[in-house]
């Protein structure tokens, strides 16, 4: 069924209001006023068509929920457990008394990523940039220059070796064939295990003809059990087991069969969908994730749009749909675009696009703005190391395309709640400065006084 609407405000005898109980000039407080609520309530109804069953939670306190997880970089059981421990974060999600009981069951925050898609997370990006507006952190100006990146979004995978995926391909293989009843003439249970850890110490001691034959040896061991499935698999009846299986051969006979050199390799059997990409960093050659664009103001830093992008496009022609994104979700086209010299050849002409390095056609103006291009850099920094951008939990493509929109959002909210306590700090400056001026003045006109007197 549809999110049930928030209950009515009474008055309880026994128990005091939260905002009788939090200081009202925090920023979390002046936060909750400046987001339109109702909006998540009126789009995300949609996403429930159903008109029988259990109503679903209130949306602010979904759509709270997964804005404090990314602002302060919390997984699903911490931040459920961390709600019932702060006021401030159950008054941000709407709760008008304490409560001393978890709100949900962590795992509902994963039904409802699946429930609301990408679709109903940009409208929490599209929030976040209403609130900076209306908070100050981002002026009209701002949205019609953005500064567009790239950088990559690892999955929470291990490194892949070739011996690690063919001792968890036939480890996977053994299970799902214990389960099904299928009786194994050998399932390699105390070799290989022995074998794949033998192959990192060859690797080690840079022996690598043991290396390689080791490796042959654990890859056999592999295709033998997987033939022996291959057998028996009409004994196993029609059903979710089966397809089980038949999508872990898929896989199984995939990493087999590829090559040191292919460019479409299996990085990982949980996760088939994980590219590898260089970026050209001396400490990190190669990461093993997706593609994440990264739109940003070029004053400022708030970020105006994210978009996962898998299959490792090249820059220049993710671009388009970059602007795109912005146009949708700013309800307005940005007029110019600053970017690296990895989006030449992009092929946009509706905006115009200023490349970093670029002289023709440069005003003073330009020219500064373009050097503000380099400000994004840390900017995603930030996200990654403030934020959870460094390494996606979610499963899927789809859970990288949630999980790039739902950073964005992260990285908007510490920036407004740190545009709001600068606010705070600075009125707090203003008002003490006020009363030493005053106390100095009435210093100076006290001897004054009983000068004149005495006269």
């Amino acid at each position: 069924m549809k999110p049930r609407r928030p209950p009515p405000e009474q008055d309880d005898l026994l128990r005091a209001r939260l905002v009788e109980m939090i200081d009202m000039r925090h920023e979390l407080v002046k936060l909750a006023s400046l987001i339109d609520w109702e909006v998540f309530e009126r789009e995300w109804a949609g996403f429930f068509p159903s008109h029988t069953g259990r109503p679903a939670t209130v949306t602010r306190l979904i759509a709270g929920l997964l804005y404090l997880q990314h602002a302060y970089a919390l997984s699903d059981e911490a931040v459920v457990a961390r709600w019932a421990e702060n006021p401030y974060w159950q008054h941000f999600c709407g709760e008008a008394f304490f409560q001393h009981r978890l709100p949900i069951n962590p795992s509902s925050m994963t039904r409802w990523r699946q429930r609301i898609g990408e679709e109903g997370v940009e409208w929490m990006l599209t929030q976040t940039i209403d609130a900076g507006k209306r908070a100050g952190a981002v002026k009209g100006n701002d949205l019609k220059r953005v500064t567009v990146d790239t950088t990559v979004m690892e999955k929470n995978i291990a490194h892949p070796t070739d011996a690690r995926l063919y001792e968890t391909a036939r480890r996977k293989l053994v299970g799902l064939a214990r389960e099904a009843g299928i009786g194994l003439r050998q399932n390699y249970n105390r070799l290989a295990p022995r074998l794949a850890g033998q192959v990192g110490r060859y690797a080690h001691a840079r022996q690598f003809k043991r290396m390689r034959k080791a490796l042959r040896r654990l890859k056999g061991y592999t295709g033998r059990v997987l033939r022996d499935i291959e057998r028996q698999l009409d004994q196993v009846p029609e059903g979710a087991l089966k397809a089980r299986i038949v999508e872990m051969i898929v896989l199984v006979n995939r990493l087999l069969a590829q090559k040191p050199k292919d460019k479409k390799k299996l990085y990982s059997l949980h996760e088939p969908a994980v590219d590898c990409i260089s970026k050209g960093k001396a400490h990190k050659r190669y990461e093993f994730g997706t593609k994440v664009s990264v739109a940003a103001t070029n004053r400022g830093g708030f970020v105006v749009g994210m978009r996962a992008l898998p299959g490792n496009p090249y820059d220049g022609h993710t671009l388009s749909e970059a602007l795109e994104q912005v146009e949708i979700l700013t309800d307005q086209r940005p007029d110019m675009a600053f970017v690296d010299r990895g989006y030449r050849g992009h092929g946009v002409e509706n905006v115009n696009v200023f490349i970093s390095g670029a002289r023709r056609g440069v005003t003073r103006t330009i020219a500064k703005l373009l050097r503000r291009r380099s400000a994004i850099e840390p900017m995603i920094g930030h996200m990654k190391n403030d934020g959870r951008l460094t390494r996606c939990p979610l499963k899927g493509t789809e859970g990288d395309a949630l999980f790039a929109v739902l950073c964005g959002c992260g990285h908007n909210i510490r920036m407004i709640l740190r545009h709001l306590r600068a606010i705070l700090c600075r009125l707090i400056w203003l008002l003490t400065r006020f009363h030493q001026i005053n106390d100095a003045e009435m210093a100076a006109v006290g001897p004054l006084k009983i000068a004149s007197r005495t006269a």
